[in-house]
């Protein structure tokens, strides 16, 4: 008969059995004769999983701040790096609330080197703003782009535009199309629709662009600034005036660049950054606080005339419309066009047409022999939807065909 041992509880400690150096010891086994293996102390596992986490996370660390300084070296020494290579705009399209808050040296930071990328030898850029209306797929960004691409000696010009987008859906399409682009969002202001003519947010868009170019001037940056709704077909550099600080398109040209009643187009610029410039822009700027219900370019219209003006001696220049021309006065040689505007022009849709339209009557132009394009036999089958006729059908906020002539 097998003994039976008692077992006894007690206070004291548990006293330590001692086996044989030689008994064997086998896992446990369940019925079905599966293995059961001690699981570890749940603070052990929990410790060995942060100790994985730190690990991965200082590798990770490394990486990126590894980067993060070979960027910035590169940065400093003046090598162009493309715009895809950007941190912080990489940030702002997928962390758009990142970029909201980002202070406004860092968005400072952004715009010089983005200016910097994009830059001629002699510090000039080409500059053009739009919002969600103008960048969607088929719409005015995409003319704009072409218009470049079928250029006489054009393209090369694409490398020096920067593309000024108002709204987080523009800065996207931005990114897709072309290597230049910055984000330049308002706070408490919605740009991504269609700006009508004369409207408040037609208003605060121009003049949000006049700040933001005088802001370019004084980081020392020279500019052409162009509305996407202007193709480019010719290189416009060699038909500036070497000695302006300012000069700017035309609506309609009196015949001299001197004269100061030619009707001045504030889509096309090109300014030099210097002292007279920058003053210029602040006081261009601020004039919108004493005509509160006019844009930029009505503004201009009055102040070219103002003793400011002289007192700083800016070399305000008029660009001759059959280089610069647009729908109120198409430049009628294609032998010297340079660009063409939709200008005198209400609608996107009608626009857009337009537009269309003037691509392939340039690409008919472009497909002639020597010969005939020295004939001039070449012509413009616009505007049609964007004729003046064509404005009854729209409800403007101010029913004066001079003022729709501006947009």
């Amino acid at each position: 008969m097998p003994q039976k041992h008692k077992i006894t509880s007690s206070s004291s400690k548990p006293s330590k059995i001692e086996l044989p150096s030689n008994f064997p010891i086998h896992p446990l086994r369940s019925p079905a004769g599966t293995s059961f293996e001690m699981l570890p102390d749940s603070s052990s596992s929990s410790a060995a999983f942060l100790s994985r986490c730190i690990v991965v996370f200082c590798f990770f660390a490394a990486v990126f701040l590894s980067c993060f300084v070979l960027f910035k070296a590169a940065d400093l020494a003046g090598l162009p790096l493309p715009d895809s290579f950007d941190p912080p705009s990489r940030f702002r399209y997928f962390l758009p609330s990142i970029a909201d808050n980002s202070t406004a040296g860092s968005d400072e930071y952004n715009l010089e080197r983005v200016l910097k990328n994009a830059a001629m030898r002699d510090g000039t850029v080409i500059l053009t703003t739009l919002n969600e209306a103008w960048a969607a797929p088929n719409s005015i960004l995409d003319l704009f782009l072409e218009s470049f691409r079928i250029g006489d000696g054009t393209r090369r010009l694409l490398n020096h535009l920067v593309i000024i987008t108002l709204d987080e859906r523009a800065f996207s399409r931005c990114g897709a199309v072309h290597d230049h682009c910055f984000s330049l969002i308002t706070e408490g202001i919605d740009f991504s629709r269609e700006a009508y003519f004369m409207t408040p947010e037609y208003l605060r868009m121009m003049w949000r662009r006049i700040d933001f170019l005088r802001s370019v001037l004084e980081m020392g940056y020279n500019f052409v600034f162009t509305d996407a709704d202007i193709m480019w077909f010719r290189d416009p550099f060699p038909q500036f005036y070497l000695d302006a600080d300012f000069q700017i398109a035309c609506d309609h040209f009196m015949g001299s660049s001197y004269d100061l009643e030619n009707r001045p187009n504030g889509g096309f610029n090109f300014v030099r950054s210097n002292n007279r410039s920058i003053e210029f822009y602040k006081f261009w700027y601020s004039s919108r606080e004493v005509y509160p219900e006019s844009h930029d370019q009505d503004v201009l219209n009055i102040i070219k005339f103002d003793a400011f003006v002289l007192d700083i001696d800016l070399k305000m220049r008029f660009l001759n419309t059959a280089n610069f021309g647009g729908f109120c006065e198409p430049s009628k040689d294609l032998n010297r066009v340079c660009t063409m505007h939709a200008n005198c022009c209400f609608g996107l849709v009608n626009k857009l047409h337009d537009l269309r339209v003037m691509l392939e009557d340039w690409k008919q132009y472009m497909s002639l022999p020597p010969s005939l394009k020295r004939s001039s036999l070449s012509f413009w089958r616009v505007p049609q939807n964007c004729s003046l006729d064509s404005i009854h059908h729209y409800n403007s906020p101010q029913n004066n065909v001079e003022q729709l002539k501006a947009e």
